[in-house]
């Protein structure tokens, strides 16, 4: 056993230390250059529509499909986990203050990345046993024909359901069960059982509950966990200033802020934040495009847009105000890391109430990330097997959550990001494969766009001119 976890490990640094950071980093500057910083030029636009969206009881989700909004809610249900509560932290602990500005860095040209995803999700999506379906697998093979395509989307498909599915479920629900055992004393396996029951009525109410669960669950838990944070920063108010000023300093020079972690260099904070704040938004992963793939949009630039304001929302707000809630309670330097040294910054502003927060906050980022990779799995499934194996894929799942909230296996945990990894690979090259198209179509929007305001200018002048 210790030899496979060896191996695993090994793996797994190749991976996520090394090859994913050069690859998605430099996927994402690729798409940022060919579409022209849309995450600069949409920006204003995505906001508009994320905000326009937002109806706790909008359109119905069904065969057809998602409403653009519910299809964000169900991409960020899977990208808002429990990695921003310990993502943030482990980046700090092990790359200094540094990192956060290396995450943003990678989130910003991540934004590029996802709405490439999202607008190729949207190009080939289908229709499967009557209704529409999306997601890598479908434009991996478009963009390679013959036996490495098939090969190629097989093995993609097959990771996202072992990574996902199976192993992240079990992480989220382990992360659910020690959060309930230490804030309120509830054994981990009581709550496994809990959340497997109610995942399980989710599941089997397919997109129709999935969607309404998520665009209902994810604004509330995103709200309440940004109200703590910006109390306990305001609490903290004096020390916010040096938090940025640590942030932005030592991300170039490490060593010269008073205080610092020794050994922390300019090489670490990059790794660090580059892979955590990849790993969190999942931009390039090939995971959201399944939620982004069932949106119903007039055209698929559209949704590219409302996709890129998921990595913004998880990264730029969800992490950061857990990276300065940390840094602003002076405890950093407590010894601990992941999810124990956010624990303490809650609770060095909020005393045992700090405690019960972070472990609600815990249950409904797990939670909405079960219900978001049972999608995304289930939408492999489906495409390799039919629509009949889902039920026992659902079963499958809720059983996995149960036995992963009741104790942490390590080779499960390596297991799980090695296949994270893995599933990147065949998702990127699809990207790169199809870029001329991705740049094709944002063009045409841009062209309508265009015309439409040229058409409209025109009128307006002829109006005046017969007044």
């Amino acid at each position: 056993m210790d030899f496979i976890l060896s191996v695993i490990d090994a793996i797994n640094t190749a991976l996520w230390d090394y090859a994913l950071l050069f690859l998605l980093c430099g996927t994402g500057i690729y798409f940022t250059i060919r579409l022209k910083f849309i995450q600069v030029r949409k920006f204003t636009e995505g906001f508009r529509r994320l905000f326009g969206g937002l109806k706790l009881n909008g359109k119905k989700a069904g065969a057809d499909g998602m409403s653009s909004f519910q299809a964000l809610t169900t991409a960020i249900a899977a990208q808002v986990g429990t990695g921003n509560i310990a993502g943030a932290a482990t980046a700090i602990v092990s790359g200094g203050p540094g990192a956060i500005f290396w995450m943003w860095v990678s989130a910003f040209f991540g934004m590029a990345t996802i709405f490439a995803e999202a607008v190729l999700a949207q190009k080939y999506k289908t229709t499967v046993e009557g209704e529409v379906t999306g997601g890598p697998i479908y434009y991996i093979r478009a963009a390679f024909q013959g036996k490495l395509g098939k090969f190629l989307a097989v093995f993609f498909s097959i990771a996202v359901i072992l990574a996902l599915g199976f192993m992240g479920n079990m992480v989220q629900s382990n992360s659910i069960g020690v959060a309930m055992e230490s804030a309120f004393g509830v054994p981990a396996v009581a709550a496994g059982v809990v959340v497997a029951i109610i995942a399980g009525f989710i599941f089997l109410g397919g997109v129709k509950r999935i969607a309404w669960v998520t665009e209902k669950i994810v604004p509330f838990m995103a709200l309440f966990y940004i109200v703590g944070c910006v109390i306990i920063l305001c609490m903290n108010y004096a020390a916010v200033g040096e938090a940025f000023r640590q942030i932005f300093v030592m991300a170039f020079a490490p060593q010269s802020v008073a205080g610092g972690v020794m050994g922390i260099t300019v090489q670490k904070a990059m790794r660090f934040g580059v892979a955590r704040g990849l790993f969190s938004n999942e931009a390039g992963m090939g995971s959201t495009p399944h939620a982004h793939a069932m949106a119903k949009v007039k055209k698929p630039q559209d949704q590219g847009i409302m996709a890129m304001m998921g990595v913004f929302i998880d990264t730029f707000i969800i992490l950061t105000l857990t990276a300065l809630v940390i840094l602003t309670s002076g405890v950093l330097s407590s010894g601990k890391t992941g999810t124990e040294l956010a624990q303490a910054a809650f609770h060095a502003s909020f005393g045992y109430a700090g405690d019960v927060f972070i472990a609600v906050c815990i249950f409904f980022f797990a939670f909405s990330t079960i219900v978001g990779w049972y999608f995304f799995g289930q939408t492999n499934v489906k495409a390799l097997f039919g629509k009949k194996a889902v039920k026992v894929y659902a079963l499958l799942v809720v059983v996995f959550v149960v036995v992963g909230s009741a104790q942490q296996v390590d080779l499960v945990w390596n297991l799980s990001d090695m296949f994270n990894g893995l599933m990147v690979i065949p998702n990127l090259l699809g990207l790169l494969a199809l870029s001329s198209i991705v740049v094709k179509l944002a063009q045409d929007r841009d062209n309508t766009r265009l015309t439409s305001e040229h058409f409209e200018d025109n009128t307006e002048r002829r109006e005046t001119t017969n007044d």
